[in-house]
């Protein structure tokens, strides 16, 4: 199995294109001049690891995730909430990294779990350990001590070798046959290595067109590909990495998941890749003008919430309390009180200082956000 790059209907896809273009480039301005870029890109993390999951038919609620991520929770942690913090990490991690590094052999080795295709460095020279201690270097005198003090170093770096051969020829046996237990959630015959392989040769064949119709044709291909089996909500974080390392979006991480859900099921799961091709594209205008509306909301917000602090002392908890709010989908007093560091009743004044709307209008579990 395989994907072949060979008729993209260009005249059929052309306006689909020139729309993503411009929303994504407005988007990426905006963001970089916003006095809230920031916390957009922050609270994108959030919002795209949820929609993830939701194109992918499980549901996570949004204030569970952000108690989850601040190590808060009021439940106990499904799998499925689990998953959405772990493309949350996901997230950071590539966002914190250099532009290039995730779509690199070796980001995508480590984010991916597979360390050997990785970047192929020179393989280190294979030291045999003798019997002898080799390499002493004693003192030109005749301390005693010194020579005892020289032998334990050499035994330490024979240990070293053995251990070193060890762990190299466990790392050989990673991919070692399935288990009897691991058939239950893997698939023996899934060859991720290949697959990934095919990926990464349509990431380099994808180098030389526009980089919203590469994010598309990479999208359509991790789809039809499939090269993870437990980590298929991967390939739309290493669309927005290649999106970033070409330099089309800069300022954040930008998340797909987000206008996917805005397209309809039989749209991206067409068997016409044509079809395929402009669902995504569709899906990167939607993110873009939901991530416009959202900045513009963020930044009002922010001024009404500033003009509070005219006046205030200099220690005041009230900015601590309005970055959190800013870089939050929800905040609830909990996460108030651990981010301005005050209790919970002065976490509530704060909230209520702030003007923010309540979100749950329950008595025992309360949260609030930017709306």
């Amino acid at each position: 199995m395989g994907y072949e790059i060979d008729d993209l209907a260009l005249q059929t896809l052309l306006s689909a294109i020139g729309r993503a273009e411009d929303q994504v480039a407005r988007l990426d301005e905006l963001v970089r001049r916003s006095p809230v870029g920031d916390g957009f890109a922050e609270r994108g993390h959030f919002f795209d690891a949820a929609a993830s999951m939701w194109v992918a038919g499980e549901l996570v609620h949004m204030d569970d995730l952000v108690l989850h991520d601040a190590r808060m929770d009021v439940r106990a942690p499904t799998h499925e909430l689990t998953i959405a913090h772990q493309i949350l990490r996901v997230r950071r991690r590539i966002a914190n990294g250099k532009a290039d590094w995730a779509t690199s052999n070796a980001g995508i080795a480590c984010l991916t779990g597979y360390a050997e295709l990785a970047l192929e460095q020179p393989a280190e020279e294979e030291r045999v350990p003798s019997d002898e201690p080799a390499g002493l270097d004693f003192p030109d005198d005749d301390d005693a001590f010194a020579k005892e003090l020289a032998s334990f170093d050499a035994v330490l770096d024979q240990s070293q070798q053995v251990l070193d051969r060890v762990s190299k020829g466990q790392q050989e046996q990673v991919r070692a046959p399935l288990v009897v237990g691991e058939l239950m959630i893997r698939d023996p015959d899934w060859d991720e290595e290949d697959r990934l392989t095919q990926w990464k040769r349509v990431l380099q064949d994808t180098a030389g067109i526009p980089a919203t119709l590469a994010s598309a044709v990479l999208w359509d291909a991790w789809e039809t590909l499939e090269p993870m089996q437990r980590q298929h909500w991967l390939g739309s974080q290493l669309i927005s990495a290649n999106l970033r390392a070409r330099g089309k979006v800069t300022s954040h991480l930008f998340g797909f998941n987000v206008g996917l859900k805005a397209v309809p099921r039989e749209q991206r799961r067409s068997s016409n890749r044509i079809t395929r091709l402009l669902a995504f594209l569709d899906a990167m205008s939607a993110s873009a003008e939901a991530g416009i509306k959202e900045i513009a909301r963020l930044t009002q917000a922010r001024e009404q919430m500033t003009r509070r602090l005219k006046g205030r002392r200099s220690s005041s908890n009230l900015p601590a309390a309005i970055d959190l709010a800013l870089s939050r989908p929800v905040v609830s007093a909990s996460t108030v009180a651990k981010a301005a560091k005050v209790t919970q009743r002065g976490a509530l004044g704060l909230i209520a200082e702030l003007g923010i709307r309540e979100l749950t209008g329950r008595g025992r579990y309360r949260a609030w956000g930017v709306i």
